[in-house]
């Protein structure tokens, strides 16, 4: 079958970078990328994927509060101030029955939680969003939509936001923000030859991701690689985060939906391998205990992203594959019939297999110290 399919770059729009790691003497991380069919200007719709951003960014703007007495679980209070927006002031979810950037951090990693990313693209908001990642160099990303009904000037703007003490008393007011940021859409995106529309009407015609959300693959991988290796990237890559905001980053990037107290999830739903699709996915197999996967997924349109970084800590071995597939045989888009399980997901299983295959055998000149990414999930 994975032969079918690399035979079929076009039909399939697959794109994949493996990259290998090796560690010098000082068990310094030393990566070289393998790119098979990257094109930036080949369009995939990233789906999910952008909430990695989303939420380092959203972590690196509330460092940025800490002296008004904020951390990532001070409540955060949702206030709508125009049409396209809701109030959230409670979160039956957390421990407290309240919503906090934290929390909404750890549902993105944990099941890709559509709400809380929307959460903090709105704290975040969209021009600081944009702005910050071309400051930082990725030129082939553009994150312009929340995940719920919005027009294009609704999910420019940002909601009044408030933080607020135990006590109820207000630490802090974000007021009502719009995004002036332009936006290059000259050149026109268009998948597939039919689509239905939102009254579930078919649409001859093939589907518009002209002003959709951009996130090219190698920008995904240099963004998992910095925010999991932060030395391993220039300056200017570089999130502003100290160590307790990576290592939260890192939790919840590798834990699972069964070691989750709050929130709690149904693991019949949630299966331990619900967002990990290299290895595990086909089949929700349950991933072996000595390995963790940190990764960013998403799926959407017939179309799955994976990012991966990942570690066998048994047999001192790490690697990451960051790769994605469009699957829809009928060309027809958001009939919610795509070839997820019959071809996607087994692509990722088998390609993920294929490369831990070759890293169990590959020789080292030094074996890697993987301690830093030993995490005791019960805390």
């Amino acid at each position: 079958m994975l032969q079918r399919i690399l035979q079929q770059p076009d039909s399939f729009r697959y794109q994949l970078i493996y990259t290998e790691i090796n560690r010098d003497q000082q068990n310094v991380p030393h990566f070289r990328n393998y790119y098979f069919h990257v094109n930036a200007d080949k369009y995939y719709n990233p789906a999910s994927t952008v909430k990695l951003p989303v939420a380092v960014l959203a972590l690196e703007k509330l460092k940025s509060l800490r002296n008004k007495g904020i951390g990532r679980f001070t409540t955060m209070l949702t206030d709508s101030t125009r049409s396209g927006q809701i109030n959230v002031h409670a979160d039956t979810s957390t421990a407290n029955g309240l919503p906090s950037i934290g929390h909404y951090v750890k549902e993105i990693f944990l099941i890709s939680d559509n709400d809380a990313y929307n959460r903090l693209y709105e704290f975040t908001g969209q021009q600081q969003i944009n702005e910050r990642l071309q400051r930082m160099g990725y030129a082939h990303t553009r994150i312009v939509r929340r995940f719920m009904p919005s027009t294009e000037d609704e999910n420019r703007c940002s909601p009044a936001i408030r933080f607020v003490n135990k006590d109820s008393v207000l630490l802090y007011a974000q007021a009502p923000a719009c995004s002036t940021m332009p936006f290059d859409y000259s050149k026109a995106i268009t998948i597939g030859n039919g689509y239905f529309d939102k009254d579930d009407k078919l649409v001859p015609l093939p589907m518009d991701f002209t002003r959709h959300n951009i996130f090219a693959l190698e920008d995904l991988q240099q963004v998992l690689q910095s925010v999991l290796f932060p030395a391993s990237v220039s300056a200017e890559r570089r999130f502003d985060l100290d160590s307790g905001d990576y290592r939260f980053l890192c939790q919840y990037m590798s834990e699972y939906p069964s070691e989750s107290d709050y929130p709690h999830y149904d693991t019949t739903e949630y299966y331990n391998s619900f967002t990990k699709f290299f290895f595990f996915k086909a089949g929700h197999q349950n991933i072996p205990g000595h390995i963790r996967v940190f990764n960013k997924a998403g799926w959407s349109y017939g179309f799955l992203t994976d990012a991966a970084y990942i570690v066998d800590f048994k047999n001192n071995v790490e690697f990451m594959l960051t790769a994605n597939i469009y699957v829809n045989s009928d060309g027809v888009l958001n009939d919610n019939k795509y070839e997820y399980d019959e071809v996607g997901y087994p692509f990722f299983k088998e390609t993920g297999e294929l490369i831990y295959e070759y890293e169990l055998g590959r020789k080292r000149a030094y074996t890697p110290d993987l301690n830093d990414f030993k995490i005791n999930y019960s805390q």
